[in-house]
C-alpha cells in the first residue's frame, strides 16, 4: 500500500512538473511569433486585391493603381445592426515612392463608423481605396481622421468604359460583397492607426512616417503583397 502511495506521489509530481515547463516554454516564445494574425491580415490583403484585379467590372482599378499615391485594402469590412448599425476592420496601407516608384511596407489601420437607421442583417465586403492627393496621403500619416471631413471619399466607376470625368475626390473607394460591386458608402468612416498592430509587425515603436518617409522598418513575410501591388502598377 505504501508503495502504491509513492508510485501516485511521483506520478503527480511529474505531472506538475510537465505542466510547470510547458507554461514556462510558452513564456519563452519569442517575439517573432507575435505578428500571426498581422500577417494573416498581409496575406488576406494580397488575396483581396487579387480579387479585385481579376474582377472584370474593375478596369478603373486597373487603370489607375499606377497612378495612385497609396494604396488602402480592408479585407473584411463588416456592415451589421438591427436599428443600431455600424461597420469595421481592419487594413494596410501601401505608399508609393514618388521618385523610385517603390512601394512601402504596409501600415496597419482600422476603420469603422456608426450609424442610425433601419437595418437589418450583415454585410461583409472587400474594401479597396485608392488615395490619389497628397493630402488624402497625409491624413493617413495621422493617428485618426474621418472620410468627408477634410479629406473627400467617392464611390469609383466600375464597368466597362468606366471613366474618370467627374472624379475630383481625395480618395476613390471600390467595395465588393459575395463577389459582386456593392457600392458601399464610406463617407463618415474614421480611419485609425493601429500602432499595437505595427509596432507587433516590426518588432519595435513605429509611426507611419517610419514606415512610408524614412522606411526605418522592413519585414520580409510582406514581401508577396509588396509584389502583387508594383505588378499591379505596371500593367
Amino acid at each position: 500500500m505504501k508503495t502504491s502511495h509513492k508510485v501516485s506521489r511521483v506520478v503527480v509530481h511529474s505531472i506538475i512538473c510537465v505542466l510547470v515547463a510547458g507554461v514556462i516554454s510558452l513564456a519563452s516564445i519569442p517575439a517573432t511569433a507575435e505578428p500571426l494574425k498581422q500577417q494573416v491580415l498581409v496575406d488576406e490583403a494580397c488575396i483581396t486585391l487579387q480579387n479585385f484585379l481579376a474582377d472584370p467590372d474593375m478596369a478603373w482599378v486597373r487603370e489607375h493603381i499606377k497612378d495612385a499615391k497609396g494604396l488602402f485594402i480592408v479585407p473584411s469590412l463588416l456592415k451589421a445592426g438591427f436599428i443600431f448599425g455600424g461597420s469595421g476592420g481592419r487594413g494596410v496601407l501601401l505608399v508609393r515612392d514618388e521618385k523610385t516608384g517603390k512601394w512601402s511596407e504596409p501600415a496597419f489601420y482600422t476603420m469603422g463608423s456608426v450609424s442610425w437607421g433601419l437595418q437589418i442583417g450583415a454585410e461583409k465586403s472587400e474594401v479597396l481605396m485608392i488615395v490619389r492627393t497628397q493630402r488624402g496621403l497625409e491624413s493617413m500619416y495621422t493617428s485618426s481622421f474621418k472620410l468627408g471631413a477634410g479629406v473627400s471619399v467617392a464611390i469609383g466607376p466600375v464597368g466597362a468604359g468606366a471613366a474618370e470625368k467627374g472624379i475630383t475626390a481625395d480618395i476613390v473607394s471600390f467595395a465588393r460583397a459575395k463577389g459582386a460591386f456593392a457600392g458601399l458608402s464610406l463617407d463618415g468612416s474614421v480611419i485609425k492607426t493601429a500602432d499595437k498592430w505595427n509596432n507587433a509587425y516590426y518588432g519595435k515603436s513605429v509611426r507611419p512616417v517610419d514606415i512610408f518617409v524614412t522606411h526605418n522598418v522592413s519585414n520580409p513575410k510582406s514581401a508577396e503583397l509588396r509584389k502583387e501591388v508594383s505588378k499591379a502598377a505596371k500593367r
